[in-house]
């Protein structure tokens, strides 16, 4: 085994929208096929499980005090994911089995805040199949604010695999210089970016994190149609009454430490997409930059970061 080469499949897949238990075995099922191809890491989009909140923009999301968009928000809390319930066992026990990492973007309904608000996060299952991070995003971008909540630097981690040490941002965040500041200070060299599904989104900024960063950058998307609706998904009428036939059309790709692709941007295709990295290109490519070593300058410059886990009561004694 080469401590040096990482193999690892981007799951640009669709999630059975809004429903968690049926998705989960979509997720599990890609799981094992990365393993049966060797694969040491696999990473899902943005909020996959149970899926990205697409009915906002196009139902008239911000009508107040509305029946409809209450009751389409109360089904999407009812499916999101509770991690201290134990909803993503059967992934960490398949992680352990398969000695496969795997970085997930779910819908989180955290107890820590309650157990009734909905955050946007990117867990981190290591190949032993324990939860080493819980990323929730720290801004939700645009509508999204209207179902999401703002997150905490808790999940600002990087984590060593093999020789890499990898770390991971939600979407837009991938645009903050801070948060991507926050990794790079703890030796990331293999970026994780998860967005909800649109080339759009990837094809510029994936090479501009390589090119900053000097890291292997992957960014992993997942598939949206119209069809992809559930039957039983509440007010579909009125979901489909408005909706394109591609919301998210994929653009999973992987960019190299010198911002050249490896892994151009994949649209309209479901499946696994496999790749080896070489850990030994951010070497070289840290010759001439290193954003937060030799090319740095901490006693001008330097980020505070807060990595408490927020929470609106604390209690004595506890």
């Amino acid at each position: 085994m080469n401590p040096n080469k990482l193999t690892l499949a981007l799951a640009q897949i669709a999630p059975v929208w809004l429903d968690r238990l049926a998705t989960l075995e979509k997720v599990k099922a890609n799981i094992q096929e990365a393993a049966q191809k060797d694969c040491e890491l696999i990473v899902f989009g943005e909020g996959l499980l149970p899926g990205y909140p697409w009915w906002l923009s196009i139902t008239h999301a911000s009508a107040w005090d509305d029946r409809i968009q209450k009751e389409i928000h109360a089904h999407y809390a009812r499916n999101a994911v509770q991690i201290e319930r134990g909803d993503l066992i059967e992934i960490q026990k398949l992680a352990r089995q398969k000695k496969i990492a795997v970085y997930l973007g779910i819908i989180e309904r955290p107890i820590d805040r309650g157990g009734h608000s909905l955050y946007c996060s990117l867990v981190f299952i290591d190949q032993q199949g324990e939860i080493r991070s819980v990323h929730r995003k720290l801004q939700p971008t645009y509508d999204e604010r209207l179902t999401w909540s703002p997150g905490d630097g808790n999940g600002l981690q990087v984590h060593a695999l093999k020789g890499f040490r990898v770390g991971g941002l939600n979407c837009w965040e991938n645009w903050m210089p801070l948060a991507r500041t926050a990794l790079y200070g703890q030796g990331e060299n293999l970026h994780i970016a998860v967005w909800p599904g649109a080339v759009r989104n990837t094809e510029m900024i994936t090479r501009m994190i390589a090119q900053e960063s000097r890291s292997f950058v992957v960014s992993v998307s997942s598939l949206m149609r119209k069809t992809d609706f559930p039957t039983d998904t509440p007010h579909l009428d009125l979901i489909l009454e408005n909706c394109p036939a591609v919301l998210g059309n994929g653009g999973s790709c992987i960019a190299g430490p010198d911002g050249k692709w490896i892994l151009e941007p994949v649209a309209d295709e479901e499946g696994l997409l496999i790749q080896t990295l070489d850990l030994n290109r951010v070497f070289e490519e840290r010759q001439n930059f290193d954003p937060v070593g030799h090319y740095s300058r901490p006693d001008v410059l330097k980020l505070q970061v807060n990595r408490s886990r927020q929470s609106s009561v604390d209690f004595d004694g506890e």
